[in-house]
């Protein structure tokens, strides 16, 4: 791509890990966002997901060095060929996501001499671990937050607890939230009947899901346990995972555990799927038993179905569920506090009903992605002025407009 003075005020380029987080989670704001006049670019380590972002019009940019899990010698790279990339491509804008692009996109960007850096913080981990992971990790994180103009935080206790830390400025730093598109994830637009009938589904059983990673700190320990005892109350219960395999994390559910539960008839597990909306439209609960989470897309995505919520009471996870209005709140690695919620939801359509309408409800005021990109477009547009004396989108409204 070649670069010249007059089009870098409106090159913006967004980098996460992997490429399933610009297809899965991020899609709609890139579309948007070229659709209000940016030159968008899309980096990430190589995957499947690439072609999908290229039909959109998004130009990605792989940076294989680029890893989920901890590796100083491909980190140091992936630094590296990051800083070699912005100087390459000069982005005015470079918006940095999910933990280990973040701060390596955002100390890469500011050696690069990037204009403008901005960070959304999906999930705050370094409160949790040990204690030398914990300052390690804060450390990175102060330096990080001092190479970015903006931090936006997806969770409210996020946001309060790296400004009580003294990592983010409050001048420069907002609660964005995490939404989805509200139009597709609508109950009244998927078929229920059919979506059921496609699983396989008995007339009239109850079905329990839940969507994440196969790996262990999704809470899939006590999933499965809970499980186990759902199916030997209620044989005609169905109940779902679905997710992508992770065999290189290390802790990655064993293929083994998952053949004999298949085997078993105790859980079906559906892989990867891009048919989320019919999934959800087939469930009756949604379970998320994760450790820890910024907040979580998935129970986002449910609660706008209009699914009944029994979520781990963790950060991220309490801003989604209310307790007893639209679904429970559990200690995570809790197995008879899980079963039992989930065991009430399913003995009670009633209560089933009363809490979907109140996740739909709550979607609807608290988790529309429309507000995410104008509040994301509203801090571009200022930063851009600030720094460059450009405004962007003059027909797109900013949040201060309403």
């Amino acid at each position: 791509m070649s670069s010249t003075p007059g089009d870098r005020e409106m090159r913006l380029a967004h980098v996460t890990t992997v490429d399933m987080t610009l297809r899965f989670l991020l899609r709609d704001q890139l579309s948007a966002f070229r659709d209000a006049g940016f030159d968008m670019i899309a980096i990430s380590a190589p995957g499947p997901w690439v072609p999908d972002l290229e039909r959109d019009g998004v130009t990605h940019v792989a940076v294989s060095a680029l890893k989920r899990r901890l590796s100083p010698v491909a980190d140091v790279r992936a630094l590296l060929s990051l800083i070699a990339v912005f100087r390459r491509l000069r982005p005015c804008i470079v918006h940095t996501h999910t933990p280990k692009a973040s701060v390596l996109g955002r100390i890469a960007a500011r050696l690069a001499g990037v204009p403008i850096v901005v960070d959304t913080v999906h999930g705050f981990y370094a409160v949790d671990g040990s204690f030398v992971r914990r300052q390690a990790y804060m450390m990175l994180e102060r330096l990080a937050a001092r190479c970015a103009d903006f931090e936006f935080c997806q969770s409210r206790e996020d946001l309060e607890g790296l400004r009580r830390l003294g990592v983010l400025d409050p001048a420069r730093s907002a609660y964005l939230g995490n939404g989805v598109n509200l139009q597709l994830f609508d109950p009244r637009r998927t078929d229920r009947d059919a979506a059921r009938a496609q699983l396989g589904v008995p007339p009239g059983a109850v079905v329990v899901g839940t969507v994440g990673r196969l790996v262990w700190e999704k809470g899939y320990r006590e999933f499965f346990a809970m499980a186990e005892v759902l199916k030997k109350r209620d044989a005609r219960l169905v109940v779902l995972a679905i997710g992508p395999h992770e065999a290189g994390k290390a802790d990655a559910v064993p293929v083994s555990v998952i053949e004999d539960l298949e085997r078993r008839g105790v859980v079906r597990f559906l892989g990867m799927r891009t048919d989320m909306p019919a999934l959800y439209a087939a469930m009756d609960i949604f379970v998320l038993a994760s450790y820890r989470e910024g907040l979580p897309r998935a129970a986002v995505e449910a609660a706008a179905m209009g699914k009944p919520l029994v979520l781990t009471n963790i950060r991220g996870c309490r801003e989604t569920a209310v307790e007893g209005r639209n679904g429970f709140l559990v200690p995570p690695r809790d197995v008879p506090h899980l079963l039992d919620r989930v065991w009430r939801l399913v003995c009670d359509a009633r209560l089933r009903n009363q809490f979907g309408m109140e996740s739909r409800e709550r979607a609807l005021d608290q988790f529309d992605e429309q507000r995410v990109i104008s509040t994301t477009l509203d801090v571009y547009r200022r930063l851009l002025w600030k720094k460059r004396g450009v405004t962007i989108g003059a027909h797109q409204e900013s949040a201060a407009d309403g």
